[in-house]
């Protein structure tokens, strides 16, 4: 699992752990801002399609970091850490009912 990019195995881990983490929190951010916080928005698929806009968007920026070479257990790690995230604040946004449309 190590590769060239001269981070050691802890190091790409948190590496890789806060970049999907912060993706989560912003797909669901943005996933309320687009989509919005009514209670006709949950059912909305629309949401799902920008968590996985937000999954793909990752992997230009672990290349750029130098966390490339992924693995079957590291993609679905990303997709489901991301998908966590996302979850978990796109509902406490739908939850708390606030206004972030434009």
């Amino acid at each position: 699992m190590s590769d060239d990019s001269g981070l050691s195995d802890h190091a790409r881990g948190v590496v890789v752990t806060t970049i999907c983490c912060l993706a989560g929190i912003a797909a669901g951010v943005v996933s309320a801002v687009y989509v919005g916080t009514d209670p006709a928005s949950a059912a909305s698929t629309t949401a799902v399609f920008v968590l996985g806009a937000f999954v793909i968007a990752q992997y230009p920026i672990f290349k750029a970091v130098g966390v490339g070479d992924f693995g079957v257990k590291d993609n679905l790690y990303v997709a489901f850490l991301t998908f966590t995230l996302w979850f978990i604040s796109y509902t406490v946004l739908l939850t708390s009912g606030v206004e972030l449309g434009v």
